[in-house]
């Protein structure tokens, strides 16, 4: 068993202190036990991607990284049991192997499978939810360093609130997924949307016009990235368009060689690659020439191979609900000259409803207004709160993962079924060791 008496370090982006420790690196799953026996308070960290302070904690830590990457595939029941700390990249990739992938990804593939789910991680995509939601089963080391199995079928009543949980029930230690057949994806970007295809219909246009769509801006009025991600069918034309229609993305090209067209909703094809952060090398990102690939190599922004950026950055992001996205955007629109000196980039994407008890996207689809703001924390704590007062007509819920001043009481309030987490909690963790001060300002 190893810990450290180092100090564990920053987040990916600088800003958050992890604590003074000691973080332990167990290197198998009886160390853990262990580890966790003998803590008072204890939390895990994932690949340090997250921008709150929802991992942090002034007692041990423990990091999963010294465990053996496990991914066990059924292709017969579609599913993949895998260690906690496998990375999506990764576990795309044996997936593939096996002629399965995974429905939807993240933007970053370098995210490990826990930490992603536990926070509540997403891609993009009218039809597609978040990560957490192909979940089937978790085991967690509990308080006490027992092992607690849960699965969706098993243990119904309680299955919701087990996954996406801050890591407030236990250290997570294999994970089993749903996965589907591979598929292809072909990916366009389009530059210079028009004011007018930002607005109403138009901007509900976009945003299902394919498999998966980003939608890049900085608060000008005009849309200055389309990233459409569109899905390669099967079958004949008809097929193909009614398979489309059916699932909700008629848009773009779904066959693998017709060419996207050259406007798109008014907005122009890019004729090289793009990276959504102003003067960041689009060689970092996935290709984006329309030629058709796996659908771990189009769906995320970035490639496994490359760190996507330098990290100095803050991220924001709030979901509200689909049907009203256009009107959150015209309510934060008069803040633009505020936002933009803090801004690198801002994104819309969306994602569909699920049933996962803290989920920002439970019971309601959704749609997101992302922010990456330059690491200027004083600054973008200052306007914080004003973007969040023009949100709050729209019910927004903070993404867990990232940045936010909204109030305790008001993010409590989002979530119907907090008060069963909060017995489940009780239940397999009744003296908190797992809880740091996040989890009890925003859960308890």
């Amino acid at each position: 068993m190893s810990a450290s008496d180092a100090r564990p370090g920053l987040s990916w982006s600088g800003t958050v202190d992890y604590g003074p420790g000691p973080l332990h690196a167990p290197r198998t799953v009886a160390e853990l036990q262990q580890v966790v026996a003998r803590a008072g308070r204890i939390r895990a960290l994932g690949t340090r991607h997250s921008f709150s302070r929802v991992a942090a904690s002034d007692a041990d830590l423990v990091t999963l990284a010294g465990l053996p990457e496990e991914i066990e595939v059924d292709s017969a029941a579609r599913t993949v049991r895998v260690t906690a700390g496998v990375r999506y990249g990764t576990l795309a990739l044996e997936l593939a192997r096996h002629g399965l992938a995974l429905a939807n990804t993240g933007s970053l593939p370098h995210i490990s499978v826990a930490g992603a789910s536990a926070t509540g991680t997403h891609g993009s995509g009218d039809r597609n939810q978040a990560l957490a939601a192909s979940v089937r089963a978790i085991d967690l080391v509990t308080a006490g360093g027992d092992i607690v199995s849960l699965s969706r079928e098993g243990d119904e009543a309680v299955f919701g609130g087990a996954v996406l949980a801050l890591g407030a029930l236990g250290v997570a230690t294999h994970l089993t997924l749903d996965v589907v057949p591979a598929f292809d994806v072909r990916q366009r970007v389009y530059l210079d949307l028009p004011a007018e295809e930002l607005r109403g219909a138009g901007l509900d246009a976009v945003l299902a016009g394919a498999y998966s769509v980003s939608i890049f801006h900085h608060w000008d009025g005009t849309g200055a990235q389309i990233w459409a991600k569109q899905a390669v069918l099967a079958g004949d034309a008809a097929q193909r368009a009614a398979a489309a229609e059916a699932a909700g993305t008629p848009g773009l090209p779904t066959d693998p060689e017709s060419p996207f067209p050259e406007v798109w909703h008014g907005a122009r094809l890019a004729s090289g690659p793009m990276h959504p952060l102003p003067g960041m090398p689009g060689d970092f990102c996935t290709d984006q020439t329309g030629a058709p690939g796996p659908s771990h190599e189009r769906l995320p922004h970035f490639r496994l191979e490359f760190t996507p950026s330098n990290g100095e950055e803050i991220q924001s992001e709030y979901y509200v609900p689909r049907a009203q996205i256009a009107d959150a955007l015209a309510a934060v629109m008069p803040l633009g000259e505020r936002i933009r000196p803090l801004l690198h980039a801002s994104e819309v994407r969306t994602v569909a409803a699920d049933d996962l008890w803290l989920s920002p996207a439970h019971d309601r689809d959704s749609a997101l207004v992302h922010f990456t703001w330059k690491q200027m924390p004083d600054e973008v704590e200052a306007l914080l709160p004003e973007i969040e007062a023009a949100l709050a007509p729209f019910s927004p819920r903070p993404h867990w993962g990232k940045v936010f001043t909204t109030p305790a009481e008001e993010v409590r309030a989002c979530y119907p079924r907090l008060a069963e987490f909060q017995a489940l909690a009780e239940r397999l963790d009744p003296q908190g060791t797992f809880r740091n001060a996040y989890v009890e300002t925003y859960l308890f």
